[in-house]
């Protein structure tokens, strides 16, 4: 059987900043016995990702001796910038200039978020290398084999954005779940500095993510209700140029009313699932 990890041509890393996606690079360095010379690492920063997780990358990087990619996306003609942990954004900067440049919030149906603050972010950068320019690149996506949600999905369109690109899951061809992840990290020296239950990490990615379930991010506001002045900053700004529907999401309270109601109590292990995304874990 061949290695999943093992690599043979052009391939982007896709580090999200999680657990999951960590593991998925160390299983690639194992494999590989070290990062290919084909190969690029890339963490996509949104601005909105906690300061644990900014801290995770930068610990990974240095711990494994491998380079990471950190891109911005930005409303300029190269439509990027890479940055560090250094002088990477930390107030939703790059969300803030997509949001303002559609005039209009993103939402479960329309997650323009994802594409232009990660995929095409990405994309920029490795066409800028001249990768568009060969016969395509693999783009390895940290999802689990007990993901089965986000795999059919991924499964049944493996090139989302540009028929140059194959979308790769080797974690889940690999047959590796939550369980593997956690038994690794709880041997490591180093380790994302946020909670985990039931093998979630609740405030990773976008920190009050709208794909979250709504119990979920009631709670990540009662831990912490400065979370929630971004967001409700944004439906604010929304709302003062388009009055009808200036929210993340219609089926829920705005993030205002979630922050203003903050004493409620909540169920944050609630049955609900996150809407399955690109982002990983």
């Amino acid at each position: 059987m061949r290695d999943p990890f093992k690599i043979d041509g052009p391939t982007c890393i896709s580090f999200s900043g999680g657990r999951t996606s960590a593991y998925m690079l160390w299983r690639v360095l194992q494999s590989n016995g070290g990062l290919p010379a084909d190969a690029l690492v890339c963490f996509a920063n949104t601005g909105r990702e906690e300061e644990a997780t900014l801290r995770f990358v930068r610990d990974c990087a240095n711990h494994w001796g491998v380079h990471i990619t950190w891109v911005e996306y930005r409303n300029d003609e190269q439509g990027y910038a890479l940055v560090t942990y250094e002088d990477a954004s930390r107030n939703g900067e790059p969300f803030e200039a997509i949001i303002k440049k559609r005039n209009y919030l993103p939402n479960p149906v329309t997650r323009f978020c994802t594409v232009e603050l990660k995929i095409r972010a990405m994309h920029k950068v490795l066409r800028s290398l001249g990768w568009a320019d060969g016969d395509g690149w693999g783009q390895f996506v940290g999802i689990r084999a007990d993901e089965q949600r986000r795999v059919a999905k991924i499964r049944a369109r493996p090139s989302p954005e540009t028929v140059k690109e194959t979308m790769c899951l080797p974690l889940a061809d690999a047959g590796v779940t939550v369980q593997d992840v956690g038994a690794f990290w709880s041997a490591q020296p180093f380790n994302l500095e946020l909670p985990t239950y039931n093998g979630r990490t609740l405030a990773g990615n976008c920190d009050l993510c709208f794909l979250k379930p709504a119990a979920q991010v009631a709670s990540l506001i009662h831990e912490k209700p400065q979370r929630a002045i971004w967001w409700a900053n944004m439906e604010a700004l929304a709302l003062a140029s388009k009055p009808s529907g200036a929210v993340f999401r219609s089926d829920r309270p705005s993030y205002a009313a979630m922050l203003h109601n903050d004493g409620a109590q909540v169920d944050f292990l609630s049955n609900e699932e996150a809407i399955a995304c690109f982002c990983g874990d």
